[in-house]
Order: C-alpha cells, then sequence, then structure tokens
C-alpha cells in the first residue's frame, strides 16, 4: 500500500493531482490519502481513497501498513519515515506557488535527497517515473537511531565546552 499525506495545515493541489493521475494509470497499486481540507472548490481525487484529516490511531494503521510514503517535504514525514525504515518519496511545497508562507521544504529536500530510502522530486511531473521506479527498486532503507548522530552530540559538546564563560 502507498500512503500520501501532506500534512493537515494546508492542501497540496500539485501532488495529490500527479498521484491521482499516477493511479489513474496504476489501478493495480492500493493508495490512501490524507490531503488535508479542500475546502469546496479544492482538487478531490477519484482515484483512490482519501480523507482530508485522519485520526492519529488510524493514521498510525495507515503508515504502519505502508510499503512506501508519498509526502510533502515536511520534518515529521521524514523523521517517521527514517525512524520506520519505510521508504518515502516527497516533493517540497513552494512559496512562488502559494503552497507554503517560505521556501524551507526545499532547503529540507536538499538536505535529505542523498540519504537512503528518501527520495526527493522537485515537481510534479517526476511523480510518475520516480513512484514507479521506487516500487520495483530494492533500495536499501537505514532506519535512523532514535537518538541523536555521535557527530551531532560531538559538535554540540564542543561547542558549550569553548564558549567563553
Amino acid at each position: 500500500m502507498i500512503f500520501l499525506t501532506v500534512g493537515t495545515q494546508l492542501p497540496f493541489e500539485r501532488l495529490v493531482k500527479a498521484m491521482d493521475s499516477w493511479c489513474a494509470d496504476n489501478p493495480q497499486e492500493t493508495v490512501f490519502g490524507q490531503i488535508a481540507s479542500v475546502g469546496g472548490d479544492g482538487y478531490k481525487p477519484c482515484n483512490f481513497e482519501w480523507k482530508e484529516f485522519v485520526e492519529p490511531d488510524e493514521f498510525a494503521r495507515k503508515y504502519e501498513e505502508a510499503d512506501v510514503i508519498v509526502a510533502h517535504a515536511g520534518m515529521g514525514s521524514i523523521i517517521s519515515a527514517l525512524t520506520d525504515a519505510k521508504k518515502i518519496l516527497v516533493m517540497p511545497r513552494r512559496a512562488d506557488l502559494n503552497e507554503h508562507r517560505n521556501d524551507h521544504q526545499l532547503a529540507t529536500a536538499a538536505r535529505f535527497q542523498s540519504r537512503a530510502g528518501i527520495y526527493v522530486i522537485m515537481d510534479e511531473t517526476n511523480l510518475a517515473p520516480s513512484l514507479t521506479g521506487l516500487l520495483t527498486e530494492a533500495m536499501p532503507v537505514n532506519a535512523a537511531s532514535q537518538f541523536a548522530e555521535a557527530s551531532l552530540v560531538a559538535a554540540i559538546r564542543d561547542f558549550i565546552h569553548d564558549k567563553p564563560q
């Protein structure tokens, strides 16, 4: 199963439309989406099951059932995928398209794009080939530790001890 999540604050029509189009071409795949409030005029997918909001227990079940996560480049989605060793395909929201108030998701996507198990696309035209490839490739996923990496702990320790009193 593929689980699409775009967060709960804002809809992300570019990603939802691209996923809906992919689902029309891949009806054999099971997809569930949590797509945020679309309002009266927002895009409502017709090729996969979806809800605007998913209660935490149902979200956890859908997430656990998923083989692949497709998401905006939100830290919560990325951290959850890393922690649970799930393959994740992320597409950052863009401020110039009024999808977010700034472009922090572009920076997040750039930072994580070389990590095993995280696949980054920069726009919706890349969703179909990337998702299809991701489903067919044996891609290693390195689970993240619940603890900070040793290099981060060392850098913080050095900063604290080298700071003038």
